[in-house]
């Protein structure tokens, strides 16, 4: 995870987040984005790791909302981060705290998850 300031392009900020990757899970061979990271990003993409970059675009002939495949995935975790008080606004003065605050709530997530599978 890496959390960059406003002012970073997204596609900027996707290629600090992908060198961060290098070495780090070498079973990975696709990663999925949406269309805003199309373009030299994904031949980029393709020379550091041999990763495929797949953009998910929406349906141009569907009006109205669309599930889109994987997408999904990214705005449910969004919509569960966004229940914790300290990130549903903007609060933090430095990205390395809103870094740190995003990993609190996934951890905590997580715990209680697998807590709920555990006998006792």
């Amino acid at each position: 995870m890496f959390v960059h300031p406003a002012n970073v392009q997204d596609r900027d900020g996707a290629k600090a987040v992908l060198q961060r990757l290098l070495g780090r899970f070498p079973g990975l061979r696709l990663i999925w984005a949406d269309g805003g990271y199309a373009g030299q990003l994904v031949e980029w993409t393709k020379r550091l790791g041999q990763w495929t970059l797949q953009i998910v675009k929406r349906n141009g002939d569907v009006a109205g909302f669309c599930v889109l495949p994987k997408r999904w995935i990214v705005e449910r975790t969004f919509a569960w981060l966004g229940r914790y008080r300290r990130l549903s606004k903007d609060y933090e003065a430095l990205p390395e705290s809103s870094e740190s605050m995003i990993l609190i709530a996934m951890i905590n997530l997580m715990s209680r998850r697998l807590a709920k599978n555990v006998c006792i």
